[in-house]
């Protein structure tokens, strides 16, 4: 089981083990948000019920100019999976500008493809095959995006996701 660990202002931090969240609870550095249905963890005297949200009680400010590392799954999770050029699924990811003419790893330069799409582009630009973007390929924006392991969600973050995002 996983655990989100939000801050002070309720912004997404982390996503820890159920261990981390209950040593963290039972030093009181936390207070539970929410718990993972009956699911029940045991000690010799005691149990306790499983922490699928946590507040920290001290940690308040997230750096507002943190940049989001780029990597592959980063561009198909903002690009939900969709190629770029064609708008079916994508599995791979392709440089707009290639590497060989001067692109770079960089969120502006990096968009989900599929390999069809990816074959037929090969090292050539948009304008030398002719083809546009739909969109502007940008570093995706918001906590949610710094948080390792948001990728799958469980239901009982789902409200203090949404409240992170509308923030």
């Amino acid at each position: 089981m996983r655990t989100l660990v939000l801050n002070a202002g309720y912004e997404p931090l982390a996503v820890v083990s159920f261990k981390r969240a209950i040593i963290l609870v039972l030093n009181q550095k936390a207070t539970v948000l929410a718990q993972a249905g009956n699911h029940l963890v045991r000690s010799a005297t005691s149990e306790y019920k499983l922490p699928s949200v946590i507040l920290l009680s001290r940690y308040v400010r997230i750096p507002g100019s943190r940049v989001i590392p780029v990597s592959r799954r980063g561009v198909l999770r903002r690009d939900a999976h969709r190629c770029a050029y064609c708008q079916r699924s994508a599995s791979t990811v392709d440089h707009v500008q290639p590497r060989s003419k001067g692109g770079d790893d960089s969120w502006e330069n990096l968009v989900a493809c599929c390999l069809r799409c990816n074959n037929k582009k090969g090292d050539r630009t948009l304008a030398e095959m002719g083809w546009t973007l739909e969109f502007k390929p940008r570093m995706p924006a918001g906590t949610i995006w710094m948080v390792r392991g948001t990728e799958r969600f469980e239901p009982e973050w789902d409200q203090y996701l949404a409240f992170a995002a509308a923030a």
